[in-house]
């Protein structure tokens, strides 16, 4: 059943929240890209290569419009072919790779942005200067392959690490220590437990917003995440609880997921997930038993499929700090604009006491 809360004194708040949230998630979920985008796209003058540099690869194709880049993807191959110098993007997806030696990029001192997902490359097969050479890298592709472990070394200029669907279980100590510029790491699918992490794994990653772990191995939370991250998804692992005060490493996390874990009411913080920086909350598929608290400022809530059997409004229902700008901003009340608890053994209807808490609700669903 889905209710929709929509009274008309309120209309305009509504309205106006919604909108702030849609542009906020944008901002956040786009934010990962604007530096590296910004970067990559520059502006290339034509006279930085003659007619003599435009070589290209008879197993490849490049453009006369977009010089800049090859397209070697699609094509069956076995070796990384001779990088022409005056390259920025690199296009080697769905072929039959399994090596990155150094001397194919022997002169390829541009490159932004290289594509090898979908191969057969091993971290045996990655030679130990090949990828750490190219010091203006700021994406690298390596999904879909067979690694094992976090490459390493990798260049300080990375921004973006894309490593989903491997079959990695180790990172290497110090694999991380030099890559302050990245800002999204991508582990999701592969074969990560608890041991793969150290309290010093993540150290080096100052400007990391985007962590993605999901559909791995894990049965505790991850250890010392960078203070920076905004966007944590652990969905698909075996976690069971959150230890206490562990949001006080991650003052800024604003979306986090924890769909289709074990998490019960004891595996929870005293606090709950009274956090004020999170907006967005996933935890779905879990053994809850009772709604947990939640900060005033979260938009978002997803409970459903759990074991939840009635809403207590007194527990749940946030109540704002007694600072004055703070006051100001809940002149509407907590900010709670969606609501899921279907899958669970809650039936309706809804306690009016929760719409009158949260006043913004524009959907429940149960």
């Amino acid at each position: 059943m889905k209710l929709w809360s929509e009274g008309t004194s309120y209309k305009g708040a509504i309205m106006a929240g919604t909108i702030c949230f849609i542009l906020w998630v944008l901002f956040i979920t786009d934010t990962v890209w604007t530096r590296s985008v910004r970067q990559v796209y520059e502006v290339h003058d034509s006279d930085d290569w003659t007619i003599h540099d435009f070589e290209c690869p008879v197993e490849c194709f490049c453009p006369p419009s977009f010089p800049t880049a090859l397209y070697c993807e699609n094509r069956g191959l076995k070796e990384i072919p001779a990088i022409p110098s005056r390259i920025w993007y690199l296009y080697l997806q769905n072929n039959l790779i399994e090596t990155i030696p150094e001397k194919p990029f022997e002169n390829a001192t541009q490159l932004r942005w290289i594509n090898l997902n979908k191969n057969k490359i091993t971290n045996y097969g990655i030679e130990k200067g090949a990828l750490s050479q190219l010091k203006k890298l700021l994406f690298l592709f390596l999904e879909d392959n067979e690694l094992e472990e976090v490459p390493s070394p990798l260049p300080r200029s990375l921004e973006q690490l894309q490593l989903a669907r491997n079959k990695v279980s180790r990172i290497p100590q110090g694999t991380f220590s030099n890559l302050e510029n990245l800002t999204l790491l991508d582990l999701q699918n592969n074969k990560l437990v608890d041991n793969a992490f150290q309290r010093d794994t993540f150290k080096g990653l100052k400007n990391l917003m985007q962590l993605n772990m999901a559909k791995n191995a894990l049965r505790n939370m991850p250890p010392r995440l960078p203070a920076n991250t905004m966007q944590l998804f652990l969905d698909n692992n075996s976690i069971e609880g959150i230890p206490e005060n562990y949001f006080n490493v991650i003052p800024k996390v604003a979306f986090l997921r924890l769909n289709h874990n074990k998490l019960s009411d004891e595996g929870l913080p005293s606090r709950g997930f009274d956090v004020s920086s999170i907006l967005d909350l996933q935890l779905s598929h879990n053994q809850l038993t009772k709604v947990p608290r939640i900060s005033a400022h979260l938009q978002h809530l997803h409970l459903d499929h759990n074991k939840i059997k009635s809403v207590n409004v007194s527990v749940i229902c946030p109540s704002p700090s007694t600072l004055p700008a703070e006051r100001d901003s809940f002149s509407y009340g907590p900010h709670l604009r969606y609501l899921r608890l279907d899958g669970n053994e809650i039936k309706p209807p809804v306690p009016m006491a929760l719409m009158t808490c949260f006043r913004l609700l524009q959907a429940v669903i149960i």
